[in-house]
Parts: C-alpha cells; sequence; structure tokens
C-alpha cells in the first residue's frame, strides 16, 4: 500500500506510527516546514517534502508514484490544502481519508473567559474594541498574525510560534518587536502558560479552537487562573469534505484502511 500522507501536526505522527505499525505500507509524507519534515521522518515516514506543494505538483506526484490513496492529516485551520487534498483525491478518483481531530470537550470547563469568533479579522477588532489594555499573547501561528495586527499594535502583540526562516520572515515583514517572539517547541502545560501571561503581563490570548491535542484546555486553565480573555477561533466547516471521508480517532483510521485494502 503506498499512501502520500499530507501532514505538519502531532496527529500525523501518531497516524505515521500506527500504520508503519500495523500495514505493510509506503508513506510520503509532505510537510511545509523541515521541522514538520523530520518529526515525520522521526515517526517512520519513508520519505518526506518540506514545502508547501501547489495542487498541480500534488497531482503529479500521486500519478507518477502510483499512490493507493490520499491522507490528510493537516491541522483543522488549514482549511485551503484541505479543500485542495479532497478535490485532488476526487478528480483522480483515490480513496481520501481526513483525518479530523476531535473538538474540545467544554463540559467540565469554565468557560466564562472566552469570546468565540470565526475569524482573525473578528479577533483583532474584537481587541480593539473591548480590550485596550494590557498585552496580546498571539497562540495561533505565524500565519495568522496579519489579520490581528490589521487593529492592534505591535508593541502590545507578543506571538508564539515556531522559530523557522518563514516565522521569523513574516515577523520582520509585519515589524513585529524580535524581543516579542516567544519560541515554540509544542504544545504548553498550564503551568507555562500562567508564566507567559505573568512575564508579559498579558490581558487577553488568541489561539485557535483546535482540540485537546493542541493545549486548548491548558490555554483556558491557565487564563481562568490569571483572569484575562481567551478569545477562540471557531473551525471552519469544509464543504469540500464528505462526512463519510472523515475518521477523529486510529480506531476509526483502522476500520477505513481496511475497508479500502
Amino acid at each position: 500500500m503506498k499512501i502520500f500522507l499530507l501532514g505538519g501536526t502531532k496527529d500525523s505522527i501518531n497516524i505515521i506510527e500506527f500504520i508503519k505499525k500495523n500495514y505493510d505500507a509506503y508513506i510520503l509524507t509532505t510537510t511545509t516546514t523541515e521541522y514538520g519534515a523530520k518529526l515525520a521522518r522521526e515517526g517512520g515516514s519513508d520519505d518526506t517534502i518540506a514545502r508547501p506543494l501547489p495542487k498541480d505538483e500534488i497531482t503529479e506526484l500521486i500519478l507518477d508514484g502510483k499512490f493507493d490513496i490520499l491522507i490528510d492529516t493537516t491541522h483543522p485551520f488549514a482549511e485551503h490544502i484541505t479543500q485542495t487534498s479532497a478535490t485532488i483525491a476526487k478528480e483522480l478518483k483515490i480513496p481520501y481519508i481526513r483525518f479530523e481531530r476531535p473538538t474540545t470537550n467544554f463540559e467540565d470547563i469554565d468557560i466564562s473567559h472566552i469570546h468565540f469568533v470565526n475569524s482573525f479579522i473578528e479577533a483583532g477588532k474584537l481587541i480593539d474594541d473591548k480590550f485596550k489594555e494590557g498585552n496580546i499573547l498571539h497562540f495561533a501561528g505565524a500565519n495568522t498574525m496579519e489579520d490581528v495586527l490589521k487593529y492592534v499594535p505591535t508593541e502590545r502583540f507578543y506571538p508564539r510560534i515556531l522559530k523557522v526562516p518563514s516565522s521569523l520572515e513574516k515577523c520582520e515583514e509585519l515589524k513585529v518587536d524580535p524581543n516579542h517572539i516567544i519560541p515554540m517547541t509544542g504544545a504548553a502545560s498550564t503551568d507555562e502558560n500562567i508564566e507567559l501571561i505573568e512575564k508579559y503581563d498579558a490581558s487577553v490570548m488568541i489561539t485557535k479552537e483546535s482540540g485537546e491535542i493542541g493545549g486548548v484546555i491548558d490555554k483556558i486553565e491557565a487564563a481562568n487562573e490569571k483572569d484575562i480573555a481567551v478569545i477562540m477561533i471557531q473551525r471552519p466547516e469544509i464543504k469540500e469534505v464528505d462526512k463519510k471521508d472523515m475518521v477523529s480517532n486510529l480506531d476509526e483510521l483502522d476500520y477505513k484502511l481496511k475497508s479500502y485494502f
């Protein structure tokens, strides 16, 4: 079985490890960064590509490599690549699986500090309107900073990002103070988030609803402890993906793979 896997998340590493343990499979993993590719190789991926790929190149790679299945394990907010991958699979008539990590279970969590919005533009506008004092912790990646910074000053803005060239270039382009950049090496614990809130005198935190694996609960608990606001961007719904092609855990993935092979 030859698998073309769109990766770059912790989920993708778990999936690579699971497939290599349970199936006779060759996996090519694509990520947008060398860091993501390194993790994929460590997880057992047979080969990796560490750069963003346009639709035509993905199509060509799948056809030339005679891949049997396309698995999309990208971030829940990587809307464009998920739309693209679902479309490619339909055009090539090959099996497609979208791994969508479970949404956060808010049932037993105090959500009184959370303000739910649908976009980073809405987040920026909300801060400009209601949170004019204190600093802003941006826990949502380098590619989402621009929309927020249309409405909030850079002197209040502290992004937690991977220190990779593309992210640092984005910060430079947006005139984010290099001393404001918080290096990211993985999801932070509640205590680590509390330390960041205190260190940077934050009054508000921006994050995505990226599920428990993305550290959302730890962020909320830290914000509750320090009595600061959380602006949470809700997940996009991607109409190109058929619900029957979606799985949210390894058991569902296993069942889906066995139905194809």
